[in-house]
Formats: structure tokens, C-alpha cells, sequence
């Protein structure tokens, strides 16, 4: 009796709490269970495209998958059908070594077959069993055993290998942040992430029991699909771009040098055709450098615009003069004499430079600094660009004009330096170089970006003035023999200015040569940069060294290619020989 009464009050209490369960828990305990079981995740966007200015691919993805296997949801599965099907099926170690030879034929040369088997048969959370597959071979497999789950991947491409590698950058799979997907980690692909990565999509899974991270395989469910990255085009020539790394890779090697860069602007409308270093950073728009003699072109701008010293003019240059306790002296020694305009810049005369420079005067010379673009950051749109420096006009001081005409104490980058140029190749309107053209959105409409402004440097008719006397820079003619005539490409007239600056170290220099061409009618800009390793392998400017002559010799032969490569006509007629120095 007392049994019966006990298994009757353990009877009323167990129908008393299920009543509780189903009604009045029901929809919590519901809820509580579709939390575990259902599980939200992100679906990566398919990342945007970089071309080139004629369409041609520099980067894209592609979509892949990584199969991965969950052990211990394996196991039980097989366990079940062997239950209830033992006839038909295999024993384990049979079962998953048809899994493991799948896989590894899918997967290709490279996957260990042991591997594989061995995350089969343990009992791990979650194993990945092979990545990089195609859509469709991932398709198949989890179809044929459906214990094989399936993860969206993207793999970024490069077509032409290392080409604009510092200017495209790299990218990684991120599976450790939220959400998971393609993340830029260097160049464009870094700085541009937001816009190539695009908007997620979101999709519903089932999960093991306490465990969101353990997808069951065939379990997804999509809620909202992702929205693809937009693509951009950019302004960089793919050929340009191959001859220019080949081409500072060869002077790299030929010159022994730290660190050779080069860029090449379209005269007119400023945008980069190619942007190369020998150095796997962008050491053309991170560091910056001392130009030297090359920053002379603002001074001979600034002179012609206010009749300070114009072509038929001369300046008295003795061999050295002191301005304010700095002394300041032409490398190559020589008498007091008379040099015009043209031979201050033929001879990379500091003397001359710096008393040209004096004319103009503090205030001036400050503004025309400015409108160069000197201490402004370019906005290429890469990491790490760097503005460069000018000191402060309040902080300038008497002597201040005996550096900076000459390049002394402002730095530049490479890019800076030859959006200087550009403004006198261009009729004197500089215009900020540019390396993103357009981008493709969404809707698959393209969407050229603005156009940066112009900004008036000096008069068309100064501009082509000292185009014509940055012609006297690269003439070989006996008694007038320019600084840089290895930077003369026969056939055609070319302008430009050679630089050198021993750095602060006291171990290497900085020789570089900016310049234009044809100089008549300008279509290119190019300035080269050399990091020479040692003073001894670059010698000092103005002498024909072998490092001195290197980024002139660079300069040459990337014009050479534009030349063929745009099928550029040659000059009509030989730039005439101008007078460097007047005779008494």
C-alpha cells in the first residue's frame, strides 16, 4: 500500500511538472533551444577588382572552400547507420579512408593522406581537411558524404605576380575577426579595404549544443545576401609599370645601391602611369629625401616670373660665398665668373642658385615653395604617404636661404618632386597627381573620382622658359657641357635637373634627376631616384660619376621606352646649344 501510494505521488508530481514544461515553459525553453541549435553568421562579400587604366586585371578574387570535418558528429553518424544498416555498412576505418582519398584527390598534390585520415578519426572540435577548393568539386564531395562540411573562402589573385606589388598591396583571410573575410594588409588593398571589401550578407546555421563555432554541415540558411565590393580602376599602365621594376631592378644591382625608386606622371593631367621601388615598401611615398640641385627649378621659375634674372641675363658666381655664417660653395671648383641662368642649372651651381634665390627674397621664395606643392602630402591614396617638410616660415631665419634653394633642409618624396616639374610641364598649372581613375560600384555603374584642382605656378610663357633652360642641363657640347647629359635621349629633346645630398648618416647619398619630355611639348614626367650605398660609390655632384650619372641614365632609358611604347614623335630639330657661362 505504501509503494503503491508513493509511485502514485511521484506519478502526480512528474504530470504536475510537465504541465509546467509544456505550458507554461514552452515557448522560453523553445526559444532556449533554437538559440542553441541556430546560429547567425556573416557572408563574406565578394571583394571588388583592381585594373589598370586599360582594363586589364591587377587583382581580383575568386571563390574557394575549405572542407572540414566535425570528428565526434562523424563518428555518431556512422554509428547510427551502422545500427541500423550494419549489412551496408563498412567499418569505420574503411568509411573514412574513402573520405580521406576524396579529399585528397580534390585537394591535389601537397595533402598528406595520413594527415587527413588522422583529424577523421579523432575526436577534435572541428578539423579543416583541405582549403582552395573550386565551388563545384566542394559541392560534390559534401554531397557524397554529407559529414563533410563546406566554408566559403576567397582567394586573391594576382595575375601578373609581383607587378605593382607596392602600389596594389596584399591581402589575408581574417577568420579571427567579425566578420570573417578578405582583409588588406598592404597598398591599395589596405587603404581602400572598406571600399573593395563591400557589405556582408547574413545567414542562419545549426550548431552543435554549446558550441556556436562547430557548424553541422548542410545546415545554412541564407537571410540576406552580401553585397559586393566596388572595383577600381587605376591610372598605372601595366606595361609601364613591368619596364619601370625591371628597370630599377637592373640599376639596383648595377649601382649596388640601398634603394632605387622611379615615377612617371602624365604631364597634362598628372596621373601616375607607373610608381616603382627596389625595395618590397613604398619607399617612393614613405621616406623622403633631400633633392639636392633639383630643387633649383623653383628658384629659376620664381626668377623669370619676376624678372629677377632672366635668359639674357648673368649672375656673378664667385666659388663659394657666406650668407649669414653658412658658407655655401660650387662643388667643382673654379674662378669668379659670370654665369646666366641656364648655366647656374647646367653646372648645379649652389652659389648661383642661392643668389638667385636671394633676389626673390624670403617671402617670395616661401610662397613659390608652397605653390610647388613642397611640404603637402600628394593623397595618392596610399599608407604611409608622407608629407615631406618645409620648415615653418616663422622659423626661417637669415641663413635659411642658403639651404633651401639647393635642397638643403626640406625634404620631398619622389612623387612630390615630380608634381613640381609637372607644373612647368604643364604651362605652369600643377596638378596633384592622382592613381585611383574611377571605381565600379555596386549597380555596376562606373564613377569616374573628381579630378584634383590645378593649382597657377607661374605663367605659360615662364613655364616654357625654363623648359628651355632645363634643355641646358643634358647638352654635350664642348665648353657647355651640362651636369647630366646621360639623361639626353637621342632623337628627342628632354629637359630636366639632377640632384645629390649626402645624407645625415654620412653613409649613403641621395642622386636623383627629374625632368620631362619631349621638352618642346611635354606628354611625360619622370623622376628617378638613387640611394646610393656609400659617398664613395655616388662622388659628388657635377663630376660624372659613375652613381652621380645613375638616375639621369634611368631617366633616359624609361623615356626611351615611353618613347616606343606611345610612339611619341621624334623632335623636328636639335635643342640648340645654350651659353653657360658669359665670356668677359
Amino acid at each position: 500500500m505504501l509503494g503503491r501510494m508513493a509511485l502514485v505521488l511521484m506519478l502526480l508530481v512528474a504530470a504536475v511538472k510537465l504541465v509546467h514544461v509544456q505550458v507554461f515553459q514552452a515557448e522560453a525553453l523553445s526559444a532556449r533551444a533554437a538559440k542553441q541549435r541556430a546560429t547567425p553568421f556573416d557572408i563574406p562579400a565578394q571583394r571588388g577588382s583592381i585594373v589598370d587604366r586599360a582594363g586589364r586585371p591587377l587583382a581580383f578574387s575568386v571563390d574557394s572552400r575549405v572542407l572540414y570535418v566535425v570528428p565526434r558528429l562523424l563518428r555518431a553518424n556512422w554509428q547510427k547507420a551502422k545500427d541500423k544498416r550494419p549489412e551496408r555498412t563498412p567499418d569505420f576505418e574503411t568509411y573514412t579512408a574513402r573520405i580521406a582519398d576524396t579529399v585528397v584527390r580534390a585537394a591535389g598534390e601537397g595533402t598528406d593522406r595520413d594527415q587527413v585520415l588522422a583529424k577523421l578519426r579523432g575526436d577534435g572540435q572541428r578539423e579543416e581537411l583541405a582549403e582552395n577548393i573550386g565551388p563545384a568539386t566542394a559541392w560534390e564531395i559534401t554531397t557524397a558524404h554529407p559529414d563533410i562540411g563546406s566554408e566559403y573562402r576567397a582567394v586573391r589573385v594576382y595575375p601578373n605576380g609581383s607587378l605593382g606589388a607596392n602600389v596594389i598591396g596584399t591581402t589575408v583571410w581574417r577568420k579571427d575577426q567579425k566578420p570573417a573575410g578578405t582583409r588588406g594588409v598592404s597598398g591599395l588593398e589596405s587603404s581602400r579595404d572598406q571600399a573593395l571589401a563591400g557589405r556582408s550578407g547574413r545567414r542562419i546555421v545549426d550548431t552543435e549544443q554549446g558550441r556556436d563555432d562547430v557548424v553541422i554541415p548542410g545546415t545554412e540558411r541564407v537571410l540576406e545576401p552580401a553585397t559586393p565590393g566596388a572595383s577600381l580602376e587605376l591610372t598605372l599602365d601595366v606595361d609601364v609599370q613591368f619596364m619601370a621594376q625591371q628597370l630599377v631592378s637592373e640599376h639596383a644591382k648595377r649601382s649596388s645601391a640601398h634603394d632605387v625608386s622611379l615615377v612617371v606622371l602624365d604631364a597634362k593631367t598628372a596621373e601616375v602611369l607607373a610608381l616603382a621601388t627596389e625595395q618590397k615598401i613604398n619607399t617612393a611615398v614613405s621616406i623622403p629625401f633631400e633633392p639636392g640641385g633639383a630643387a633649383a627649378v623653383v628658384t629659376a621659375a620664381g626668377a623669370v616670373e619676376d624678372g629677377a634674372l632672366g635668359p639674357e641675363r648673368t649672375v656673378t658666381v664667385p666659388e663659394r660665398v657666406r650668407v649669414d655664417g653658412v658658407e655655401v660653395r660650387d662643388r667643382t671648383g673654379h674662378a669668379t665668373q659670370d654665369f646666366t641662368l641656364a648655366g647656374v642649372l647646367a653646372r648645379s651651381s649652389d652659389v648661383g642658385t642661392v643668389q638667385t634665390a636671394r633676389k626673390l627674397g624670403e617671402d617670395r621664395f616661401a610662397e613659390l615653395t608652397a605653390r610647388f606643392g613642397f611640404g603637402e602630402r600628394v593623397e595618392l591614396g596610399l599608407p604611409g604617404e608622407n608629407s615631406g617638410q618645409v620648415p615653418p616660415r616663422e622659423h626661417w631665419s637669415a641663413s635659411t636661404l642658403a639651404r633651401l634653394p639647393i635642397g638643403h633642409d626640406v625634404a620631398v618624396t619622389l612623387p612630390q618632386l615630380a608634381s613640381a616639374y609637372q607644373a612647368i610641364a604643364n604651362d605652369g598649372v600643377r596638378v596633384p597627381p592622382r592613381l585611383i581613375r574611377a571605381e565600379t560600384r555596386q549597380n555596376g555603374q562606373r564613377a569616374e573620382l573628381p579630378r584634383p584642382a590645378g593649382v597657377r605656378v607661374v605663367s605659360p610663357q615662364t613655364a616654357a622658359t625654363v623648359r628651355g633652360l632645363l634643355r641646358a642641363v643634358v647638352q654635350d657640347s664642348p665648353g657647355q657641357k651640362g651636369t647630366s647629359p646621360a639623361a639626353a635621349l637621342p632623337g628627342y629633346q628632354v629637359a630636366g635637373k639632377s640632384g645629390t645630398r649626402e645624407q645625415p648618416s654620412g653613409q649613403r647619398v641621395w642622386n636623383c634627376f627629374a625632368g620631362m619630355f619631349p621638352a618642346e611639348s611635354p606628354r611625360f614626367v619622370i623622376a628617378t631616384l638613387v640611394d646610393a650605398a656609400d659617398t664613395a660609390a655616388a662622388g659628388p655632384a657635377g663630376t660624372g660619376s659613375a652613381g652621380a650619372e645613375a638616375p639621369a641614365r634611368l631617366f633616359r632609358e624609361m623615356a626611351d621606352y615611353l618613347a616606343q611604347r606611345y610612339r611619341v614623335p621624334m623632335a623636328k630639330e636639335r635643342a640648340p646649344v645654350q651659353e653657360l657661362i658669359a665670356t668677359r
